[in-house]
C-alpha cells in the first residue's frame, strides 16, 4: 500500500539520542529515489554498487581546496594484495602521473611506488601524446623534424637526418684509423694506427709539458736530425737530464745539459770533436 508522508516544514529523522544520532538508519526497498538535490556533511561515503552511473559530465573533486594548498586529486584503484593503482594530479609537482601506489586514498596526497604505462592512439596534432612506435617511425623514415647538426673545424654546420649514418672515418694506409665501439650512451674512437703526415704537434696550454711515452722497455727513436731551438735562459734543474740549444761555450756545440744529479745541478756544453782534439794535444 502506498503512503504519503507530507509535512509544512523541514521534516527530521533521528535515530537514537544526541544532536546527531549514534544509530542507523536503514532504507530498505528496491529503489530510494530522492526528487530533489542531495547534501551529505558526514565524513565518509562509500557505495557498494555494481555498477555506477552519473550523469554529470564534469566530476569535481577537492572542492573545498580554495587556496589552494598542497593536496593531490584523482582516481585511485584498488587493487587488493597488489599495489594499488591510481592516476591523479600531483599538487606538488604540478603535473599529472600515472602511478601505482601504497596509499589507500585516506590521506591528502599520493606517495609513488613506480610510473605506470598509458597506452594513446596514434597523434594527430603537435600536442597530442606520441606513442613508442610513433616515435620510433619517425626516427626510422628520416623525419625532417630529427636533425642532428655537427660542426668541423671551420665552424661549418653539416646537417645529419635521423635516416642517415654518421660516420667517422680515417685512412687505414698510412694515418689515423678510428676503432668504433658503441656502448650505452656513448661511442668510444680509438687511434689505432701510426700517425704520418704531421707536420707540428703543439701542448694543449701555455707553460705545459707534451710528453711521449713508450710501452714498456720501448725507446723514444729519431730516425732523423734532431733540432733544438735556442733558448734565452737555462731551465731549472731537475732530477732528469734537460738538452737544450743556447749559444756555444767552451764546448763549441751549443747543446747543454742540466740535471740535478751532475755537478750539483750545474750547467754542462757538450765537446765537440775539434774542442777535444785540441784538449787531448793541449794537455799531451
Amino acid at each position: 500500500m502506498a503512503k504519503t508522508l507530507r509535512t509544512s516544514g523541514d521534516y527530521t529523522v533521528k535515530a537514537g539520542n544526541g544532536f546527531s544520532g549514534n544509530n542507523d538508519i536503514i532504507l530498505d526497498s528496491r529503489t530510494v529515489i530522492v526528487k530533489g538535490s542531495m547534501d551529505i556533511e558526514g565524513e565518509s561515503t562509500t557505495i557498494d554498487t555494481a555498477t555506477l552511473s552519473v550523469e554529470d559530465p564534469i566530476i569535481i573533486l577537492s572542492r573545498n581546496n580554495s587556496i589552494p594548498t598542497d593536496i593531490d586529486a584523482g582516481i585511485l584503484i584498488s587493487r587488493g594484495a597488489a599495489n594499488n593503482a591510481a592516476f591523479y594530479w600531483n599538487e606538488g609537482e604540478d603535473v599529472f602521473k600515472a602511478v601505482t601506489t601504497t596509499s589507500t586514498g585516506s590521506g591528502l596526497s599520493i606517495t609513488d611506488t613506480a610510473l605506470a604505462k598509458i597506452q594513446v592512439a596514434t597523434p594527430s596534432s603537435g600536442s597530442d601524446a606520441a606513442t613508442k612506435s610513433y616515435v620510433d617511425t619517425e626516427i626510422a623514415s628520416g623525419a625532417t623534424a630529427f636533425v642532428i647538426n655537427f660542426s668541423g673545424d671551420d665552424s661549418t654546420l653539416v646537417p645529419i637526418g635521423s635516416g642517415n649514418t654518421i660516420q667517422f672515418k680515417g685512412d687505414t694506409e698510412s694515418n689515423i684509423h678510428l676503432a668504433v665501439t658503441d656502448s650505452p650512451d656513448k661511442v668510444t674512437v680509438s687511434l689505432d694506427h701510426d700517425l704520418t703526415n704531421i707536420s707540428s704537434i703543439t701542448a694543449s696550454s701555455s707553460n705545459s709539458n707534451l710528453d711521449l711515452i713508450t710501452s714498456g722497455t720501448g725507446d723514444v727513436v729519431i730516425n732523423d736530425t734532431l733540432t733544438f731551438s735556442g733558448t734565452a735562459s737555462d731551465p731549472t734543474a731537475t732530477a732528469v737530464t734537460k738538452l737544450y740549444n743556447k749559444t756555444a761555450g767552451g764546448g763549441g756545440t751549443g747543446v747543454f745539459f742540466r740535471n740535478t744529479n751532475i755537478s750539483s745541478g750545474a750547467v754542462g756544453e757538450l765537446i765537440s770533436k775539434k774542442k777535444a782534439t785540441a784538449l787531448a794535444i793541449a794537455l799531451g
